[in-house]
């Protein structure tokens, strides 16, 4: 006999975790304080643009491209590589107090900028320390596991606390005119790990969720790095010169290659997926934009470096960071509808920062102003989205 309708009971739900665990992995402190940090970071600096506030005693522009690379960035990419290493690797990486400890370093390094009258020797210590020990944290495992592949992260990490000692060499005065060249330093690695990682997850995320199958050229990946690293180093040496014109355009057509292999008009219907798409436009761009800087269009210098930070970094950081909660936390892959207004406002932040000073200098304070109220949105909407998720524990009851 039929059972009636009205007797029938929906599916259980999976009930509420309980608990706090912040610390159980290291995507919840990175992710969660990177977005909450990219709102107060972009605050701050809209406000010292107005002049209402000095932050620290180092330079406005040097501090807000210092942390917006060293201090946001980092953070997510010690949330992601101590999530992924893990996976990659099946060691057991650390959480609970370990993990804490790691954490409260890189939290420290933002801490002493805003202390006034540390010295700066003090300051650059505390802010130097947290790279080296990720690179430690992440290379051991891979050693272990002999992962040859894997090698280039760590030794990408201590690329970067390279370019993060010339900041603080130039600060001290020990090494005048080298802020600039440790700040684009730090931009450059961070592009180069993008592709790398852009390379691994965008068409295999596209192709396991709309069944589709990604084109992949065996010339266009060995040509990828080559031009990714002369592009940049040129960038690097001769920011102005014909040769870096022409790597840099010879990177911009490879990535652009590169990326068409991917594009499926299906992937719009997923949020998930065309924000990893968008970000990874930003980089073709950025490409496209120094070319035309090294060949001596001067109003494409900034846009460049913003299209490779406000673009790329902006939009794939955030896109990444909201992937990798749902799935390491136990929940499907679908979306929060709010974060698509997230992921829309900041690639409408990036647009602003490249698009408007590129074709109307005069209007660089707007463009900032606006592109900064957009980005802080964006990241605000993914704090309060994504805080109670990477605070409790997984929903299936498993560790991490």
């Amino acid at each position: 006999m039929a059972t009636p309708l009205h007797t029938l009971k929906p599916p259980a739900q999976p009930a509420s975790p309980r608990g706090f665990a912040p610390f159980a992995l290291g995507f919840r402190p990175f992710f969660l304080s990177a977005g909450v940090y990219a709102v107060l970071m972009m605050g701050l600096w809209l406000l010292t643009l107005r002049g209402t506030i000095t932050p620290t005693g180092l330079s406005p522009f040097v501090w807000h491209g210092h942390e917006m690379v060293y201090g946001y960035t980092v953070a997510v990419i010690a949330g992601f590589l101590l999530t992924a290493v893990q996976n990659w690797t099946g060691i057991r990486m650390p959480a609970g107090r370990p993990l804490a400890l790691l954490f409260l370093l890189w939290l420290a390094g933002r801490i002493v900028f805003l202390v006034p009258g540390l010295p700066g020797a003090l300051v650059a210590a505390v802010d130097l320390a947290f790279l080296p020990v990720l690179a430690l944290a992440l290379g051991r495992p891979i050693h272990r596991a002999q992962q040859l592949h894997n090698y280039p992260f760590p030794a990408m990490l201590l690329a970067l606390a390279l370019g993060n000692a010339l900041m603080h060499l130039d600060h001290l005065g020990w090494l005048d005119g080298m802020a600039l060249t440790g700040l684009h330093l730090g931009v450059y690695i961070v592009v180069a790990m993008m592709t790398v990682m852009g390379g691994r997850v965008i068409p295999s995320f596209t192709d396991n969720r709309l069944r589709t199958r990604a084109r992949r050229w065996v010339l266009i990946e060995r040509l990828v790095p080559v031009a990714t690293l002369s592009a940049l180093l040129a960038g690097l040496v001769a920011p102005v010169s014909a040769v870096t014109a022409v790597l840099a355009a010879f990177a911009a057509a490879v990535h652009a290659i590169r990326w068409s292999g991917w594009v499926t008009m299906k992937y719009w219907s997923v949020p998930l997926l065309w924000i990893l798409h968008l970000g990874y436009a930003w980089i073709v761009l950025g490409f496209v934009l120094l070319a035309l800087a090294a060949a001596g269009v001067a109003q494409a210098t900034g846009p460049a470096l913003h299209a490779f930070t406000s673009g790329a970094i902006g939009v794939l950081t955030l896109g990444m960071m909201a992937r990798v909660s749902l799935g390491h936390t136990g929940r499907p892959m679908e979306l929060p509808r709010v974060m698509t207004l997230a992921f829309v406002a900041v690639n409408l932040a990036a647009l602003l920062r490249v698009g408007l000073p590129l074709v109307a200098p005069e209007s660089h304070p707007v463009a900032m102003a606006l592109a900064g109220s957009a980005w802080m949105l964006a990241f605000c909407i993914f704090a309060v989205v994504y805080g109670p998720m990477l605070m409790r524990p997984r929903l299936d009851g498993r560790s991490g």
